[in-house]
């Protein structure tokens, strides 16, 4: 068993066992059909008071498992068992429902990925705060009130007194996440368990997120991180496990982990992590892509078309606001994308990016301002005049499975974005969905599989695929990997990378990440309140940022750097 580095600890803590928490020989696995299926094998490790232990691995590796094992929450049909389950000296092994109730929240406090969920969208959060303190008896109503301002405040919420009477949809994601810790720590507990708690979160939220929890542990908090991001275990952990299929296949010190791994799938997870310095390599191994262009039949002029495949010019979009006002979504937007280039547009929650993409799509009429695409009118035209040129642009959005028919199996989806024109026959439209299929890398097997039935990089995939159906010279990506783990999104990358080579395709690519866009783009816009602050190639925007909001974002991009241990592998300048 493996414990974790120790690190300094205040005083106020002397009184906690030595190890917030011990667990040895940790099994998961869940009756199925009759059938078990393990999920967790023999997991071991121990957690100092004020220690950091991460636990990284894809989707499926039984990470979070892991965690809802530990305070009683495998769900049903699970069984669990353990060689040593302790917390703060006291065997947890074994309790009944009542004995975890008394215990959750008040020595072990959670927090989830997304706050919107977790949180109750039907009440002000200082509310959701003072009822997890009357659950455990803490205090009166008043105190409980002063309580929770006093809370918020100490996790960096402006305002506390009028935020604690705010509900979480009147929140930022960034508030709505510190709000959550600030239920997690309510109780004072022992430990924090927090599962992929910066996972979409903006890169200055996200850094603001961290430091928050870094403060946390140097008062002495144990946490347990669950994560898939190596560069934001790197900030805060003292050491990792690193999971596959539900092992162990490796752990250690955060330095040794991400300096000197040993096994080759916790190399592969390092490798796959995008950012400036990667770009023009691939991020996972060498998979030939095959792919063929299929031009639909346009007219000469647009055949022979050499100019910008896209252009917008002073795009200006607002939005109504209760009560009467308005609010500039688009303020002035202008931009070119060349014939094979990608084009990132960054920025936080709010900055008006994907307005930007959905102007260009044209599913968003903008108030001021135009599109062309390949060099002809395209935002003022009417839907029947754009119709021949709709084929030429596509979009692939963040969710695959909420943009799918849940009715429709993989091969109707795809049938479905193959135009009529181009492939008039019902053979002709399954010869270009096998095409399609080979282009992303997947096998005919998926075809009568429904999209719930199919993991994450498949849907997504699948999403390329039918973007790719009508053969377009533009595709708009919005947050396209951003809710995906970091090796699948290596192959994604990579995909989108060897699709761009072979079909000439032009990409206009939107990401709160810098690591995917300094990975991807040769351009990059920097957007904030609506406006562009910054343009210039990833080299200008990287190394030489002129803005203050790009330095900004720059200065927050968490890198492969371990902030407990010295440096190791960096991703940013």
């Amino acid at each position: 068993m493996t414990a974790i580095t120790e690190v300094e600890r205040p005083d106020a803590s002397t009184e906690r066992d030595a190890d917030s928490l011990v667990v040895s020989g940790l099994n998961v696995s869940f009756t199925r059909g009759g059938q078990r299926h393990h999920v967790v094998h023999d997991l071991s490790f121990e957690l100092p008071r004020g220690a950091c232990v991460a636990i990284v691995g894809e989707s499926g590796s039984g990470k979070s498992v892991t965690a809802r094992s530990i305070v009683g929450l495998a769900g049903d049909g699970s069984h669990v068992t353990s060689d040593a389950l302790r917390l703060g000296g006291q065997d947890i092994s074994s309790l009944s429902s009542r004995e975890w109730r008394g215990i959750r929240g008040k020595r072990i406090g959670f927090i989830l990925q997304d706050a919107l969920v977790s949180l109750d969208p039907l009440r002000p959060v200082g509310r959701e705060i003072e009822e997890s303190l009357a659950l455990h008896g803490w205090g009166d109503r008043a105190s409980r009130k002063r309580k929770a301002i006093e809370l918020l405040a100490s996790v960096g919420v402006p305002l506390p007194e009028q935020r604690a009477k705010q509900r979480p949809d009147e929140l930022s994601g960034g508030l709505r996440q510190r709000a959550l810790i600030a239920s997690a720590l309510a109780l004072d507990p022992e430990v924090i368990i927090a599962d992929e708690p910066t996972t979409a979160l903006d890169v200055t939220v996200q850094a603001q997120v961290l430091g928050l929890l870094e403060e946390t542990k140097r008062r002495g908090v144990s946490i347990v991180l669950i994560s898939h991001d190596l560069s934001v275990v790197a900030q805060l952990a003292d050491s990792i496990l690193v999971m596959k299929g539900g092992h162990i296949v490796e752990q250690g010190d955060t330095r040794q982990i991400l300096e000197r791994p040993r096994h080759p799938y916790t190399r592969g997870l390092i490798a796959a992590v995008p950012g400036e310095d990667t770009r023009g390599k691939r991020l996972g191994p060498d998979v030939e892509i095959v792919a063929t262009p299929h031009p639909q039949q346009l007219a000469g002029e647009l055949r022979d078309y050499r100019g910008p495949v896209l252009e917008a010019t002073g795009l200006v979009k607002r939005f109504g606001t209760p009560g009467g006002g308005s609010q500039l979504a688009v303020d002035n937007v202008s931009f070119d994308l060349a014939r094979g280039e990608t084009l990132g547009i960054v920025g936080e929650s709010g900055s008006g990016k994907s307005t930007t993409g959905r102007i260009a799509l044209a599913l968003t009429k903008p108030d001021a301002g135009a599109v062309r695409l390949l060099g002809q009118d395209w935002s003022s035209e009417s839907e029947p005049r754009r119709r021949r040129l709709r084929s030429r642009i596509s979009v692939v959005y963040q969710d695959p499975l909420g943009s799918f028919d849940p009715r429709w199996n993989t091969e109707r989806i795809l049938i479905d974005a193959v135009p009529h024109e181009a492939y008039p026959t019902a053979e002709g439209k399954r010869s270009r969905v096998r095409e399609l299929l080979e282009q992303v890398g997947l096998a005919e097997d998926v075809l009568q599989r429904f999209p719930f039935r199919l993991s994450g990089g498949q849907r997504q995939r699948i999403a390329i695929a039918r973007a790719l159906a009508p053969s377009p010279s533009v595709i708009v990506l919005d947050e396209a990997v951003s809710a995906l783990d970091v090796s699948v999104q290596a192959q994604i990358l990579d995909l989108l990378t060897g699709l761009q080579k072979q079909l000439g395709l032009s990409y206009l690519f939107i990401s709160h990440d810098l690591g995917v866009i300094g990975h991807l783009s040769d351009r990059v816009l920097v957007m904030k309140d609506g406006a562009v602050v910054e343009h210039g190639t990833v080299e200008q925007i990287f190394h030489s940022p002129q803005h203050a909001y790009t330095r900004e974002l720059i200065g927050s991009l968490p890198s492969l750097e371990s902030e407990t241990s010295g440096p190791t592998i960096r991703r940013h300048p």
